[in-house]
């Protein structure tokens, strides 16, 4: 991307292709910024930025992390990893390649440009966790050996090398520490319990739920989670992290299934499977440090949020339908 003759910032986004990636972008393009997108397109969509080609301020690049990036930018967010059980079990090698070495090399760039970096991690560094809610102070209750540990080990890793990277040369890193986000712009097959039940409501399929719909998940709203990451990117060298960026609130799995089907007037039925190995009983942040020292959390309710979720897939529905099945 070449160096405007004007102050700008110029801002790398990395999985900028995806969900909360393409709504980060947005947020940036609208504060005045240039943003150079890159994205290998394993689960990004170009659906997702297509309203932003013509934009003058906009730079779309097809790569993969996995392999060393040379470009020049004032900031760097890293956002590149598979987030979806679904699809980060799908290569489950490659999960944990772009996690780690997509770190190394997003790190290494941020070295020698001498620009801060920020990391997107995961709630699920902390595993199936003990403590309940989860302070960042937590070390997690995560199986290493497990069909999740592509994910969770390798983003445990990645926030190691971004604190090495901190002590040993100085490097300006923040990180956070993302719950259960949704929103418009969910991959309709990403197998994510938001847009599952939104998508099988809206077809009248059953609702399916794994495991007794007990436990429990906290669900933010895209927006609030972007405005999380802005802030944090924004403060000064001092602020690191991670932090943990997620609604406080807490719901049940039955309780979310009986939320959408009345929200959409569906008649679809609940449908148990056995639960997933290492699937997490309860999951829910404490926000503490966020609200304290970047100021802010979550300002949208699950039910304004599902509002719009549900108007996003029901656009979709004529289109995603047929490759639902």
């Amino acid at each position: 991307m070449a160096r405007l003759r004007d102050n700008r910032t110029r801002i790398l986004v990395t999985g900028g292709a995806g969900f909360i990636g393409s709504h980060l972008i947005d947020r940036l393009l609208k504060r005045g910024n240039e943003v150079l997108c890159v994205d290998n397109l394993f689960t990004g969509s170009k659906r997702n930025i297509d309203h932003l080609t013509t934009h003058p301020r906009f730079e779309f690049m097809r790569h993969d992390v996995t392999s060393p990036l040379y470009v020049e930018v004032d900031e760097i967010y890293n956002l590149a990893c598979p987030a979806s059980p679904v699809h980060y079990q799908h290569d489950p090698v490659q999960t944990t390649k772009t996690s780690v070495y997509g770190a190394i090399n997003i790190l290494g760039l941020a070295k020698r440009l001498k620009c801060k970096v920020f990391q997107a991690s995961t709630s699920e560094v902390y595993g199936d966790p003990a403590i309940h809610p989860q302070p960042e102070t937590y070390w997690g209750n995560v199986n290493p050996i497990g069909p999740r540990s592509c994910y969770n080990e390798a983003k445990r890793c990645a926030e190691t090398l971004f604190f090495d990277y901190h002590r040993q040369h100085g490097l300006e890193i923040k990180v956070a520490r993302i719950f259960n986000t949704f929103g418009p712009r969910m991959h309709p097959a990403d197998g994510r319990v938001v847009s599952n039940f939104i998508v099988q409501a809206l077809r009248g399929d059953p609702i399916t739920i794994f495991g007794d719909g007990s436990q429990t998940r906290s669900f933010c709203y895209v927006d609030d989670v972007v405005d999380g990451l802005i802030r944090l990117m924004d403060t000064g060298p001092d602020v690191i992290g991670p932090f943990n960026i997620g609604n406080p609130q807490e719901f049940s799995i039955t309780g979310l299934a009986g939320m959408i089907t009345r929200m959409i007037g569906s008649e679809s039925k609940i449908a148990y499977r056995d639960l997933p190995q290492d699937d997490p009983r309860r999951r829910q942040p404490d926000i503490s440090l966020a609200r304290s020292l970047i100021e802010w959390e979550p300002t949208v309710s699950l039910e304004t949020g599902l509002h719009k979720t549900i108007d996003y897939f029901r656009d979709r529905l004529l289109d995603v339908a047929p490759r639902m099945r």
